[in-house]
């Protein structure tokens, strides 16, 4: 990783689609700043599409897509993503599952929950886990022991599972951030990353963020990042000097300088 503040004025010329985390990404600490919100509307002035692609749940995105000047949220690590109707007061709502299946895959979270919390009645599901709609998240322990016994036991169970800073995730399906922002990119944006991967910066802090890492060109860590390295097999490209929010700053400027300087 190289320190953002040594890249050139146009390394990120290219950069069409800002795509981030959002948790002790775009906040710090549990709070959004309001130089960070701010980062979010200059980022969108300078024509630069923003989409949060999260583990938070689809209550936590809703509020999101609706309210914050982005242009759409992918949530619960890629269950589902959210994107504002232009008449303002309405979402438009894509998920991974075909309507068809949801009801089926919501039982079998509901039973992996069961059978997670039998083998271990210390793993708590996490607070916002009434928001959820495609997953399962459990409260992330102090202790690595348990963490990695939750891990496991969601795994054990027939689950996809990861953590992030706040949450140990699991989920049915077998996608993860990047295979959804691949779908909604094609689906709505009309973007075949595969094809122009260097459109797209994306910007993070934990291990749920890897396979983000891994396939762009143009990725940022915020300066926490440095906590997760040993479970993100490609660390990003590049590191900000501070935290959260005030890291996301950082990025927008290296943006938004690149467009007024190409």
């Amino acid at each position: 990783m190289k320190p953002l503040a040594q890249a050139t004025a146009v390394e990120f010329a290219s950069v069409r689609f800002v795509l981030t985390d959002m948790d002790e990404t775009l906040t710090y600490r549990g709070r959004l700043h309001a130089h960070t919100y701010s980062a979010l509307e200059r980022l969108r002035d300078a024509g630069v599409t923003v989409i949060p692609v999260t583990g938070a749940p689809a209550g936590w995105c809703d509020q999101m897509a609706r309210m914050w000047p982005v242009d759409g949220v992918i949530g619960e690590n890629g269950g589902f993503f959210f994107q504002r109707d232009p008449s303002g007061h309405d979402i438009a709502r894509t998920f991974w599952h075909p309507d068809a299946a949801r009801a089926e895959v919501a039982a079998r979270l509901q039973a992996i929950a069961d059978a997670v919390q039998s083998a271990l009645p210390q793993a708590q599901l996490a607070q916002d886990q009434p928001f959820r709609l495609t997953s399962l998240a459990f409260a992330r322990p102090d202790d690595p022991v348990l963490c990695g016994k939750i891990l496991s036991a969601l795994r054990e169970a027939g689950a996809d599972a990861t953590v992030n800073n706040l949450w140990i995730l699991g989920w049915i399906g077998g996608y993860d951030k990047l295979a959804m922002a691949r779908r909604v990119l094609a689906e709505t944006f009309s973007l075949n990353i595969d094809d122009d991967r260097n459109a797209v910066l994306y910007s993070g802090d934990s291990t749920n963020d890897a396979p983000m890492f891994a396939f762009f060109r143009h990725t940022v860590g915020v300066s926490t990042v440095r906590d997760y390295l040993s479970e993100i097999p490609t660390p990003p490209a590049w590191i900000t000097q501070g935290p959260g929010g005030a890291g996301f700053v950082e990025i927008a400027d290296a943006v938004i300088l690149a467009k007024k300087t190409r």
